[in-house]
């Protein structure tokens, strides 16, 4: 993959902003637990009563506290609270409005003043919190053994508490008051170590918050509806959190698969165009098979691996790491649940990553060679039925598909043991965590909401890990085939343009000229061509013939720089044809493969390739001369048949001279005609020879041939055998010259004569 990054600079924005959103994801989904363990906690437990600092309390319990606290202390705290009295209220310009406020609030202000909490910021708060917790508690255990003496062992174990020595009537906040400053410190110390067991200073509180629930409803509060406020106020929070969540979820889904897409589309365009710029020497190192499946296949893994790397690469640390702390700060005794989980994942990660990760180089292999037996079974089905290889090819197909099949099947087997297993990991961390929480829980050193919050982070953390799996186990695959398209992106090409281009004269004229060219295919041991010299003059026609595999194509194939010359030149107007750009001398020739290529479509279109903005006109008369005209324009349709993938609905010969046609209307001052003529008849090939002469008179004509019948009237004649120029002229002179020539010619006589 870091061979292709370059092409994820343009998304960078949209990364960022994903990476934003995943970051708003994970903390809104780290929240949720914490939330649903303080409406558990709070809201079910402690009936909704979140801190041990009552918003209002009667005269006496906050007398009473004040025993167990310090002069400063109680002085700090009643400088927080108003007292609020009916004497004290008629005494104030509004006293009837606020008392019966008041009153509504704090039914118990009938008998008895309060205080009521003053608006106070968070630091003093929390100050307060600290100082009034114990002695509330301490009150409230008080008032616990006033009802029901036989508690005073339990609730202060070693506080020393015998009823029966009390005198008979005397008030027991009386007698504690009485009591020496060490006894009174005795009580508050048994107190601390009692709730250090449970927890420290947070179980102290909670239980405080007890306490403050007992006092409002001595106040008379309505203390389901402080409940039922609390549940529903956190459970529209959590409403909210998970709203948010859903939100930065799809946003990241869009994100994910624009980036992918647009990656993709990016690596398709630039494949495409570095191939399109690929000469016969880079087509060499990757056949067609391969280059297809690069381009879908391959670029198709890697945008699926893109989406999940945006989902899942940067929120998988992110919510692993984040549950990881929420979890320890809920409990640190039951660490090692989660790491034992995060162990065995690991495990199972790195097992499969070593047996799957080696097969997916060898997937893509077996893809192209299937795409490489199907194509040539379609393209050559012809030669299959005219042979009756039918069952032969079937088999061989099959044997690639097989091939395919099987070390899918295997990848896949490993990768079905990873749901079971991660579902075996969580169901097994649920499990221990209940069993140990339990016994933290029977213990007083853990509440319910806190286990259930840590069970939830233990279950994100697996999840955090399985998301990491799946993104190791693609990962492979994708980086096999970003590797296979960086090969075809970072292949050099050996036919660009110059750094500093020469342009043709404006009075172009078509001579072409080539000095001492030899020529070599990329990785052959030997020349194609060797020492080729001759010259060619504006509006010549040439002939070029030979044995088979003499180089004829070679020749032409380096005019319009399919190849580049090994060594020599190629003169095209007095300029060499590498000081050029390829545009330029390209938009000089008018080309006619071996092989006659049609694009789907329809007549005109095919006609059209050669000049968008020719004229229906120049259409008709480039098929005239290719003899075209009689089965295009009888055709009810004309021009604008269909023609099918390939061309196949024409014959061999009709599709040549629509060829030939295409190339003719591009009306180019040099023509290439690469034994383009062999599939015609010798009548149609005698026409179309006289109609070009007769049409492209100024134009400088290449045809290669093995017919001497197409080539005999031309200007001059090439002989070649075995890459060696063996003869040039005209016919009658090559008939006396050249024996090889005259050989082809005598073979060749009867036929002609025929013709």
């Amino acid at each position: 993959m870091r061979r292709i990054l370059k092409y994820y600079k343009p998304f960078l924005l949209l990364l960022i902003s994903a990476i934003v959103l995943l970051f708003i994801q994970a903390n809104a989904d780290l929240a949720l637990p914490d939330y649903m363990a303080d409406i558990v906690n709070v809201g079910i437990q402690q009936s909704g009563v979140e801190s041990p600092l009552p918003e209002a309390a009667r005269q006496s319990t906050l007398e009473h506290a004040g025993i167990f606290m310090t002069a400063e202390e109680e002085a700090e705290v009643l400088a927080h609270y108003t007292l609020v009295d009916a004497a004290a209220d008629a005494n104030a310009a509004d006293a009837d409005a606020d008392y019966e406020s008041y009153l509504e609030q704090y039914p118990a202000l009938a008998d008895e003043s309060i205080y009521v909490l003053q608006e106070v910021d968070e630091e003093t708060r929390a100050n307060l919190e600290a100082i009034l917790s114990k002695p509330l508690l301490i009150t409230f255990g008080i008032n616990q053994i006033k009802e029901n003496p036989d508690q005073a062992e339990m609730l202060f174990p070693t506080g020393g508490f015998d009823l029966s020595k009390l005198p008979p009537g005397m008030d027991l906040f009386a007698a504690m008051k009485m009591m020496p400053e060490s006894q009174k410190s005795q009580i508050s110390t048994a107190l601390d170590e009692r709730f250090e067991a449970m927890g420290g200073e947070r179980a102290l509180q909670m239980a405080a918050s007890r306490a403050v629930l007992a006092e409002y409803e001595s106040l008379g509060m309505d203390t389901a509806a402080i409940q039922r406020s609390y549940i529903l106020r956190m459970g529209g929070i959590m409403l909210l959190i998970a709203l948010v969540s859903a939100v930065a979820t799809i946003l990241v889904g869009l994100l994910a698969a624009r980036i992918a897409a647009g990656v993709a589309r990016d690596l398709r365009h630039a494949i495409y165009e570095h191939v399109m710029r690929f000469s016969g020497a880079e087509f060499s190192q990757f056949s067609t098979a391969s280059l297809i499946t690069r381009t879908t296949n391959d670029i198709t893994q890697i945008q699926n691996v893109t989406t999940m790397l945006v989902r899942m690469m940067f929120f998988a640390p992110i919510i692993g790491v984040g549950a990881i702390l929420h979890a320890l700060n809920k409990s640190q005794s039951m660490w090692w649940i989660i790491a034992l989980a995060v162990v065995l994942l690991l495990i199972m990660i790195a097992t499969i990553f070593s047996i799957a990760g080696p097969k997916f180089k060898i997937v893509q292999k077996l893809i192209d060679r299937l795409n490489l037996v199907a194509r040539e079974n379609l393209t050559g089905m012809m030669v299959v039925r005219a042979f009756g290889r039918e069952k032969s090819e079937e088999k061989r197909f099959d044997s690639a598909n097989v091939d395919l099949t099987n070390i899918n099947l295997f990848i896949s087997r490993v990768f079905v043991i990873i749901m079971p297993f991660m579902t075996l990991i969580m169901n097994g961390a649920t499990m221990l965590i209940i069993w140990v929480g339990s016994h933290e829980v029977a213990q007083a050193q853990m509440q319910v909401g806190d286990m259930m919050a840590f069970m939830q982070y233990a279950i994100q953390v697996v999840f955090a890990f399985m998301m990491l799996s799946m993104l190791f186990i693609t990962f492979p695959r994708a980086d096999v085939s970003a590797n296979r398209i960086a090969d075809v992106l970072e292949t050099q090409l050996t036919i660009l343009d110059p750094k500093e281009p020469k342009h043709f004269p404006k009075s172009f004229q078509p001579t072409i000229e080539f000095r001492g060219v030899s020529s070599r295919y990329p990785k052959a041991e030997s020349n194609v061509l060797n020492d080729i010299s001759f010259k060619v003059e504006a509006g010549e026609t040439v002939g070029i013939i030979g044995t088979t595999g003499s180089g004829k194509s070679t020749i032409v194939d380096l005019i319009p720089r399919f190849f580049d010359v090994t060594e020599g030149q190629i003169l095209v107007s007095g300029i060499d044809i590498r000081e050029v750009t390829l545009n330029e001398l390209r938009e000089m020739i008018g080309y006619v493969p071996q092989t006659s290529n049609l694009f789907t479509g329809t007549v005109e279109s095919n006609l059209r390739f050669a000049d968008d903005e020719a004229d229906e006109e120049t259409l008709r008369q480039a098929l005239e001369i290719a003899q075209a005209g009689d089965f295009i324009f009888s055709a009810p349709e004309e021009i604008r048949e269909e023609v099918s993938q390939g061309g196949v609905n024409f014959s061999g010969g009709q599709k040549q001279r629509l060829t030939i046609a295409r190339a003719l209307v591009k009306k180019s001052p040099i023509y290439i005609f690469d034994d383009s003529f062999s599939a015609l008849d010798y009548k149609t090939d005698a026409q179309l020879r006289h109609a070009l002469i007769k049409h492209l008179g100024d134009s400088t004509i290449f045809i290669v041939s093995q017919r001497v019948a197409t080539i005999k009237n031309a200007d001059k004649i090439l002989v070649l055998d075995a890459g060696q120029l063996i003869g040039e002229g005209k016919h009658q002179d090559l008939m006396q010259s050249c024996k090889v020539y005259r050989e082809i010619a005598l073979s060749q006589l009867k036929q002609e004569a025929l013709a």
